[in-house]
């Protein structure tokens, strides 16, 4: 059951592996979607981007989404890994992109 469950528990099981690969890829995907990119490098960059969150914090975001909907008792360890690593995934371009914009607006010299 997933209630007890702590990060290390998510160690080297392959179906945890292809779940949180399966999310950072279709969350940086979703990410493409909402926002189409300007050009061939942006989309490269925009992806690789989100494959590496969705990744680096699937299992943190996993358990935070649980338990923040109150369903964490309710979902396997393979389910909390692909809804971590997918929004985990889409939400790395949209905070990246959003202070990129506010770097570009306060950072300029005037």
């Amino acid at each position: 059951m997933f209630v007890g469950a702590v990060m290390s528990d998510f160690g080297s099981d392959p179906h945890l592996w292809s779940a949180r690969m399966t999310g950072a890829m279709a969350g940086a995907a979703i990410s493409l979607v909402y926002l189409l990119p300007q050009s061939r490098r942006e989309a490269a960059s925009r992806f690789v981007t989100g494959v590496v969150f969705g990744l680096i914090f699937g299992g943190p975001t996993g358990q935070w989404l649980g338990m923040r909907l109150g369903i964490a008792d309710q979902l396997s360890s393979q389910e909390t890994m692909l809804a971590g690593a997918t929004t985990a995934s889409l939400m790395a371009w949209w905070a990246l992109g959003a202070l990129t914009r506010l770097a570009a607006r306060f950072g300029r010299d005037r």
